[in-house]
Formats: C-alpha cells, sequence, structure tokens
C-alpha cells in the first residue's frame, strides 16, 4: 500500500511539474524553427553559461535562470528555452509575474532542438 501511495505521489509531482503556465504560450522545437528570425521576438536561453557556451543558437542571448529579467522589452514577445524546459518554464513564470505579456516557452528545450 505505502509504495502505491508513494507512486501516486510522484506521479502528481511530476504532471504538477509538466502542466503549462497560465498565461505562457508554449512552442516545439519545429515551430521555433519557423521564427528564430522574427525581430519582433526577443530569444533568451536560461542555461547556465557552460551550457550555452557548449551549444547554442545564435538568436539566443544567455541570461541565466536567476538573473535580472526586468530589463528585457516589455513590447516584444520573449521566447525562453532551457535544456529541458523546466528552467524555462521558471523564467516564463517569473516574466508572468513581471508583468510581461507575451511570453513562450519552447517544450523540449535544447535536448529536443
Amino acid at each position: 500500500m505505502e509504495t502505491i501511495l508513494l507512486i501516486a505521489v510522484i506521479v502528481a509531482f511530476f504532471a504538477w511539474r509538466m502542466k503549462p503556465v497560465k498565461g505562457v504560450n508554449t512552442i516545439s522545437t519545429a515551430q521555433l524553427k519557423i521564427m528564430l528570425n522574427d525581430k519582433d521576438k526577443v530569444f533568451v536561453d536560461v542555461r547556465t553559461p557552460a551550457e550555452y557556451k557548449a551549444r547554442n543558437v545564435k538568436q539566443f542571448k544567455n541570461i541565466p535562470l536567476g538573473s535580472d529579467l526586468s530589463k528585457l522589452p516589455k513590447g516584444k514577445e520573449i521566447v525562453d528555452i532551457c535544456q529541458s524546459g523546466m528552467r524555462s518554464k521558471q523564467a516564463c513564470n517569473q516574466l508572468k509575474k513581471l508583468g510581461y505579456e507575451q511570453v513562450t516557452n519552447v517544450r523540449g528545450g535544447m535536448s529536443a532542438y
């Protein structure tokens, strides 16, 4: 019985972590590739500088999670990416709390790219 309860808690935790943030768009890496040259979007990679240096997409600016995101322009859509989509989801949540309206998370992150 305890094992079943533990498994249920783990499944619920992962389901909660995977649910989209309210008001945040989620796109696939295929959709990202189509929009990479859009000048009306700001592309932000929230991975560590070492991760970014090892592999990156040139349109993305490296601003690690935990940095001051409030300096990003509010009039443009902010597209966040990380390694798996989890840190960028957190960054999207922070941006929404700062009042940004157009926020997009890349599902699967660089692992899916």
